[in-house]
C-alpha cells in the first residue's frame, strides 16, 4: 500500500462546503473582510498610541528641570 496522504473533508480550511450557496459564500466573505479591516484598524489606532506616549517621554526627557 502506498501513503496517498491526508484526506479532504468537508469544511476544511481554504474550501468552501459543498451545501454553501452562492449568497451564504458571498456574505462569509464580508463577516471576514469586516473582521480583517477592524482588526487593522485597531493595529493602525494602537500604534499610533504607542508613538504619541513614545513622543510623550521623549518631551518630557527634554523639558525636565534638574
Amino acid at each position: 500500500m502506498s501513503y496517498e496522504g491526508p484526506e479532504q473533508t468537508v469544511g476544511s480550511p481554504g474550501e468552501p462546503s459543498m451545501g454553501t450557496t452562492g449568497a451564504v459564500a458571498k456574505d462569509r466573505e464580508r463577516w471576514i473582510e469586516r473582521g480583517v479591516a477592524i482588526r487593522a484598524g485597531f493595529y493602525i489606532f494602537g500604534t499610533h498610541l504607542f508613538a504619541g506616549f513614545v513622543w510623550l517621554l521623549f518631551y518630557l526627557g527634554e523639558h525636565a528641570h534638574k
